[in-house]
């Protein structure tokens, strides 16, 4: 791969040094955010939206760095362990279905957006919760260190719901608690719920209810102490925005079969995705 013209040559920094000197590049992923970065049952390497994307970046770096391979580590992550991951560089990349705010940005840095979604429910199909309020004096699960888990919470407490809110340690197990009945819902960003209903056996058992109570803008995750490393990062993803490669990532993940189950999602882009996209940054306004 050559370098997309106007390219910087690669400076220096924490992560680009050690990749120089031939060590791997650390890439954290998770177990089950279909269909961003998730393992197939018997497979070692994980694979999805994000993990092609973040595969296409750590192809410009090597180019960047004039290397002649890029060895590559993967690091399984999970909601609660995922930024001090990065924070304490046990991962030099984090390509998954992590959102920026904030918060977040205190302690990590993020690139350019590759999602735009907002946190909705799954419940079962002849459930009648449609909205937040309908699960009063019900059970509400969500996945530990996530922020609709600290959105539901949030509006639990300031608006006196009464909802038992249930913490899962990752989302195949909330999943797993909706459907053997032991909670009522499950608080997500929908488009990781479309991704799970259909991973399952018989997707029309489930359905996503509810208005967006949360707008997530999802991203990589890379150290904060390394701008040289995040330029490289960030300039190949707008190039991939650019050129349109990674609307055709997009198109295989969101409009085509996927594993496991070779089922499509059938999600267009959203026009929040679209317009974003159109000027690529990874400044937000939260």
């Amino acid at each position: 791969m050559t370098l997309a013209p106007g390219a910087r040559a690669a400076e220096a920094g924490p992560v680009l040094d050690k990749l120089r000197r031939g060590e791997p590049l650390v890439i954290a992923h998770r177990e089950s955010s279909v269909p961003f970065s998730f393992v197939q049952a018997g497979q070692a390497q994980p694979v999805g939206y994000a993990i092609d994307l973040c595969l296409k970046v750590a192809e410009s770096v090597r180019a960047s760095l004039g290397l002649k391979a890029l060895p590559v580590r993967w690091k399984l992550v999970t909601g609660a362990n995922r930024i001090e991951a990065i924070q304490t560089h046990q991962a030099d990349i984090e390509c998954g279905s992590t959102t920026n705010n904030a918060e977040r940005r205190e302690k990590v840095a993020f690139t350019v957006p590759h999602y735009i979604t907002g946190a909705r429910m799954l419940v079962p199909a002849a459930s009648r919760v449609a909205e937040l309020t309908d699960l009063e004096g019900k059970r509400l699960v969500s996945t530990k260190g996530t922020t609709p888990m600290k959105a539901v919470s949030s509006a639990n407490r300031e608006r006196m719901l009464n909802i038992q809110v249930l913490e899962a340690p990752d989302h195949a197990r909330a999943l797993d608690m909706v459907v053997r009945g032991e909670a009522d819902a499950f608080a997500m960003d929908d488009v990781l719920l479309y991704g799970l209903i259909a991973s399952q056996p018989d997707p029309a058992k489930l359905k996503v209810v509810g208005k967006m109570f949360t707008i997530e803008a999802l991203a990589m995750m890379l150290p904060k102490d390394d701008p040289a490393f995040k330029r490289l990062v960030d300039d190949e993803m707008k190039r991939l925005i650019r050129s349109r490669e990674a609307h055709a990532v997009y198109e295989r993940w969101f409009m085509q079969p996927i594993p496991p189950r070779q089922q499509a999602l059938n999600l267009p882009m959203n026009y929040l995705l679209k317009d974003f996209w159109k000027y690529p940054t990874d400044e937000l306004f939260n």
